[in-house]
This record gives structure tokens, C-alpha cells and sequence, in this order.
């Protein structure tokens, strides 16, 4: 700017440089970024949020699906299966087998050194069913249990089955027994302990914790059993 007098005047405030135009530019770019952490943040956050209340849902439904006491049955069936593992299963089914609520019972996930003799000591009153309409596999796991039941169902002709097995794994054991045998009526018994009739599983750590693992185990079941079908549609395609 060039004064009245001649003199140059210097230009004050308003210095365009190369310098300072990059400097503004590569501030502006360094911000942007922001919002879209801020946007990726929020549903991650929602992402997790939906996935906890999912499996507390879950949970509320599979504590629902666990009986506090035992129940009456309703009807008899072809055969009996007890899942072994818990306290009174072997018992309780002998005693059902006892009373003409099944044909046949199959002790599925039995000792090896568990047989009829075995059996017969430790309930002297139930000898003579024991000695001639009960039968063992040697399966290891749950899964192991359904494909014994499978096979001993189909052996026998049954189409309706009693599953003995503790309250807390019924959920479980019906389903994958559900899955090896679609088209057989499933007559859940379950077992409840004293302890579990006076004391509720959340108040005490063992049960709290075996409930959580059961549902997680239940959960890995159901997400298997989705990318196999069962038998009956296996049979069906």
C-alpha cells in the first residue's frame, strides 16, 4: 500500500503465504477424522451393548427352562434313558423303570466297570429289573449320550423316550437327544438335589457357576446344530 506522502506502507493481518495456507489445510485435515471416530465408537458400543442384553436374555430363558422341583409325569413311555453324572439319576429311573413307566431303561454314560451286578448292590430292592430290562453305553459326553440313545432306541423300536437326567442339564441333553432322534416323543424328568429345593442356585457360587457354564454349553449346541441339520431332515433331503 503506498501512503500519500509516497512512502510504502506495510500490509498488517493479512499475510497469504504458500506456508500458511498449508498449515491451515493440514490442520482441518488432522480434525476430520474425528467424527468418524466418534460415529465408530458409538456402535461399537451399541454392537456391545446388544450382544450383553442378547445373552442376558438368553440366560433369563434357559433359568426358565431349568426346573426347581421335580416334576409328576403325565404318561409312560417305550424306554427310559438316565444320562449319568448327577446325584439320584441312576436311582430315581430305576424306580421309574420299577413302577412300569418304561419298558426298557438304558444307563447311558456308565463305567466301565458299572454293570448289572454293580447296580443291583447298591438297590437290592430293584434286583430283578435291574438283572432283566436294563441296558449301558460307555459314551463320554453329552453328545456321546444321544448317539448311544440313537442307536439303542432304534435297536428297541421305541418311539417315546424318558430322559432322566439333573434339572440343570435337561435343557442340553433334550435338545441333542431331540437332534439325533426328531420323530421320538422326548418325557423330560430332571432331577433336583435337596440342596437345590431349599437353597437358590444364584446364592450359592458352585450353582451359579454351573448354571453359566451349562447355558454357555447349551449355546454352542444350538449354534452347532444349525450348521448340521438333524437326522429326520438329513433323512428327509
Amino acid at each position: 500500500m503506498i501512503a500519500q506522502d509516497g512512502e510504502e506502507m506495510p500490509t498488517v493481518g493479512c499475510h497469504t503465504d504458500d506456508d500458511g495456507v498449508a498449515g491451515r489445510t493440514g490442520s482441518t485435515e488432522r480434525s476430520a477424522p474425528r467424527p468418524l471416530l466418534w460415529r465408530l465408537t458409538w456402535s461399537t458400543l451399541v454392537l456391545c451393548a446388544s450382544v450383553v442384553l442378547l445373552v442376558g436374555l438368553g440366560f433369563l430363558w434357559f433359568i426358565r427352562q431349568v426346573p426347581a422341583v421335580e416334576v409328576t409325569l403325565t404318561r409312560d413311555a417305550d424306554g427310559i434313558v438316565a444320562l449319568t453324572g448327577g446325584a439320584s439319576r441312576i436311582a430315581d429311573a430305576i424306580e421309574l423303570l420299577a413302577s412300569g413307566r418304561g419298558k426298557r431303561l438304558l444307563i447311558s454314560g456308565a463305567y466301565r466297570a458299572t454293570n448289572s451286578t454293580a447296580i443291583s448292590r447298591l438297590n437290592p430292592e430293584f434286583e430283578r429289573w435291574v438283572r432283566c430290562c436294563v441296558d449301558f453305553d460307555r459314551s463320554l459326553n453329552t453328545l456321546g449320550n444321544a448317539i448311544e440313545t440313537k442307536r439303542w432306541a432304534e435297536h428297541r423300536g421305541f418311539r417315546s423316550l424318558i430322559v432322566v437326567t439333573s434339572n440343570y442339564h435337561m435343557p442340553r441333553a433334550l435338545a441333542e437327544i431331540a437332534h439325533q432322534l426328531p420323530d421320538v416323543v422326548l418325557v423330560p424328568f430332571p432331577v433336583v438335589t435337596d440342596r437345590q429345593r431349599v437353597e437358590p442356585w444364584w446364592t450359592d457360587g458352585v450353582a451359579a457357576r454351573r448354571m453359566v457354564t451349562e447355558y454357555v454349553k447349551y449355546v454352542f449346541v444350538k449354534l452347532r446344530m444349525g450348521l448340521k441339520p438333524s437326522a429326520g431332515s438329513q433323512g428327509a433331503s
